[in-house]
């Protein structure tokens, strides 16, 4: 596995080798305190089962150093008061001076210069980041003052517990729509068959989506997509814009800055894209909930799990991004990772105070769905949480998780046959997909707030908010598992 295999060499190139005058030791000895992956893994179970996160601040000195050494040497360190995620303007100089102190810590612990202390440091979130090879820096970070979060945000290794599962968001396939999955409308596009059941159709008799821009970060858009491309304006769209751009990079951790494009080489971002603001085309392939609204795409990570360096870095710049961008009114989010992330979740918090409606998946899994609630960063009081159910009433689809923290749900899987869900734009031209779970129940819930925001485009964050929750199916009563329940998109733009 690539990014396996790009962690263990990380480990490698930290590990010493003596050499005595006569005799060569070919055992390679481990760091102090360095502990295996299952110990950090037995760790992070035991927190997610007894609060759903993973408060690294709480973990032994020695678990977190071992989950820093395994994860590339790389650690995220939060500083200022509580809750103070970022800044506006310039740093303040209490602010400058924790930093100087974290810097200084790492300096004299790892033996280096104080300008070689820091690999980035953020100058809008409160967070930098420290190469760390002694476990002599963890215990001194543990005792600073002013320190949010100490994150070894290169750790990945927890795959095979992941709950939120890679097999439910790669496919650059194509599937055959079956004809009870969708109704064809004019001018020839692919209605899927879950809109009538939330009055879409009925709703773009009074809104479209137009003038509205969601921003969707994800794996990117596929370049083979015409209709997510130069052909964004086809059939009944018209007079908007697609924007493809990229965060995420494809390389060591500490080459920040070689972005690899912003083109989707997963098929999620796509099939999110699709779901959102797919064209209402003639060319006989499904079509999307806004499908006349703005879409800027962000390839942010490489797949739906933010388990390496690279996505969560790429995530966190993509929404530093948006949140700047005085155009974007939503944020789509069919992402995520079992715990809290420190740098995703002080830009979450960033694009929050920015004023955007920040719409995320609750989970999707075929692990954990039992125990494990909903998973972040739509587990975050800023973010709406969504996930998916059958259409057969309030019952989860079969990998999607539940929970008091789900805001609303979408109907995305037929309750007869599980692999019939929402028909989206295929990775190719010409081609169609299905896709299903939170991820497809969260982008169709960005393209309804799209609704809502164009036909009242002067509205507020929270009053768009609470005509999604007035126009809920459950509302004014919040049920235990899925929130306010299903969106009548109609009554939200009426």
């Amino acid at each position: 596995m690539k990014k396996l295999m790009s962690l263990l060499v990380g480990l490698l190139l930290v590990l010493s080798c003596s050499q005595e005058e006569t005799t060569v030791n070919t055992a390679t000895p481990e760091p102090e305190g360095l502990v295996s992956v299952a110990e950090v893994n037995e760790f992070i179970a035991n927190e997610l089962k007894q609060s759903g996160d993973v408060d690294w601040t709480r973990a032994p000195s020695h678990i977190l150093y071992s989950a820093v050494m395994h994860g590339g040497n790389v650690l995220s360190v939060g500083y200022g008061a509580e809750g103070e995620s970022f800044v506006v303007g310039a740093k303040s100089n209490r602010l400058v001076s924790v930093l100087q102190n974290i810097q200084e810590i790492v300096a004299t612990a790892e033996g280096v210069s104080k300008s070689d202390s820091a690999a980035l440091v953020d100058e809008t979130l409160n967070y930098t980041e420290v190469t760390v090879t002694q476990l002599a820096t963890i215990k001194a970070l543990q005792k600073a003052d002013a320190i949010r979060y100490l994150d070894p945000v290169g750790y990945g290794l927890y795959l095979e517990q992941a709950v939120q599962s890679k097999s439910a968001g790669c496919f650059k396939g194509s599937s055959t729509i079956n004809r009870g999955d969708y109704i064809s409308i004019t001018p020839g596009a692919q209605q899927p068959w879950n809109f009538s059941l939330h009055k879409i159709p009925d709703a773009w008799k009074l809104s479209t989506g137009q003038g509205i821009t969601v921003g969707l970060i994800d794996t990117g858009v596929s370049q083979n997509q015409q209709l997510l491309g130069n052909n964004f304006n086809a059939g009944a769209s018209r007079g908007r814009t697609i924007q493809r751009r990229g965060t995420f990079t494809d390389s060591p951790w500490w080459w920040v800055d070689k972005v690899d494009g912003p083109n989707d080489k997963c098929g999620h971002g796509t099939q999110m894209a699709s779901i959102i603001a797919g064209p209402r085309n003639s060319e006989g392939v499904p079509m999307g909930v806004a499908y006349n609204c703005n879409l800027i795409s962000y390839r942010a990570t490489g797949d739906v799990v933010l388990d390496d360096y690279h996505e969560r870095k790429g995530v966190s710049n993509a929404l530093k991004e948006l949140a700047d961008n005085s155009s974007v009114k939503i944020i789509s989010m069919s992402i995520g990772f079992p715990w809290s992330i420190g740098n995703v979740k002080d830009a979450v918090k960033y694009a929050y105070s920015k004023g955007k409606l920040i719409i995320a998946a609750g989970g999707t899994s075929t692990t954990f769905t039992n125990w494990y609630g909903i998973i972040f960063p739509a587990d975050m009081k800023e973010t709406v949480a969504v996930t998916g159910i059958k259409d057969n009433g309030y019952n989860r689809c079969d990998i999607c998780h539940d929970g008091k923290k789900i805001d609303f749900t979408i109907i995305m899987q037929r309750a007869s046959n599980a692999q019939r869900n929402v028909p989206v734009l295929g990775f190719n031209s010409g081609t169609a997909a299905y896709t299903g779970g939170s991820s497809a129940a969260t982008a169709a819930t960005a393209g309804i707030a799209a609704l809502i925001w164009s036909r009242n485009p002067n509205m507020s964050r929270t009053q768009v908010l609470n005509k999604l929750k007035k126009a809920a199916e459950l509302y004014p009563n919040k049920d235990d598992r899925f929130g306010y329940g299903n969106i009548d998109a109609l009554k939200a733009v009426q």
